[in-house]
């Protein structure tokens, strides 16, 4: 199988099944049903690590519980700041959830984010959250008037700003997770074996956990603005 089949293989995402209602049929794709995994884990895993929590004499668990999510917390309250600390929850669940999609790919399953619907509702849910957060901090009249500053002229460029924000958000997200899936393809026709197993701990792991961060961290730069 050349490169481009491969490619072409990675990026198709297979009907599962499909749901029958009344006369409408809906397709399932494989993008879906890990996605569906991934969240189970999450829900699993959140509910294995918050069982049983107390005040006093905490246990090993809990301990392990609290510090990642001082760290998560952390990571993404740095950008946003007091103003933005209501939105940290959801942040952290963004950056959890693509993080585990892009590393799910070890286990044998295709990545969701090597969908570019999986990524492009990401984005468009990241925009919405933010300029939601702009109107109710600043206030309809407030919001609108941040599209002619600094001066009236720049409108344009403005709203244009609203639209090619999640674009950018979803293509780097896809591009960088596509890219690192093509460069380990010819790593592996290229150079022995074992060089690729190597490299696959970068783009695999790091990379992927990485890409999570940028989006998260993006996202937390442009509410922020919004709000402030």
């Amino acid at each position: 199988m050349t490169l481009a089949e491969k490619l072409v293989e990675e990026l198709n995402c297979e009907t599962v099944f499909t749901i029958h209602l009344g006369g409408l049929d809906i397709p399932i794709l494989e993008s879906v049903v890990v996605t569906w995994i991934v969240m189970g884990v999450l829900i699993l895993l959140a509910i294995f690590l918050t069982t049983g929590l107390r005040t006093q004499n905490i246990s090993k668990k809990q301990a392990f519980a609290e510090l990642v999510y001082e760290k998560l917390t952390g990571i993404v309250g740095g950008t946003l700041g007091e103003e933005g600390k209501a939105y940290t929850g959801y942040l952290t669940t963004v950056l959890l959830f693509i993080g585990l999609s892009n590393v799910i790919g070890l286990f044998g399953f295709k990545s969701p984010t090597k969908d570019l619907n999986v990524t492009a509702a990401l984005a468009i849910m990241s925009i919405v959250l933010i300029e939601a957060a702009g109107i109710y901090h600043k206030g309809a009249k407030k919001w609108l008037h941040s599209f002619i500053e600094p001066v009236p002229i720049v409108t344009p460029f403005n709203i244009l700003d609203v639209f090619t924000r999640p674009l950018s958000l979803c293509m780097r997200l896809f591009g960088n997770v596509l890219g690192a899936f093509v460069i380990m393809e010819l790593l592996k026709i290229v150079v022995p074996p074992v060089i690729p197993a190597v490299f696959s701990l970068y783009f695999d792991i790091f990379d992927g956990l990485l890409q999570a961060y940028v989006f998260v961290f993006l996202t937390s730069l442009y509410l922020k603005e919004a709000i402030e």
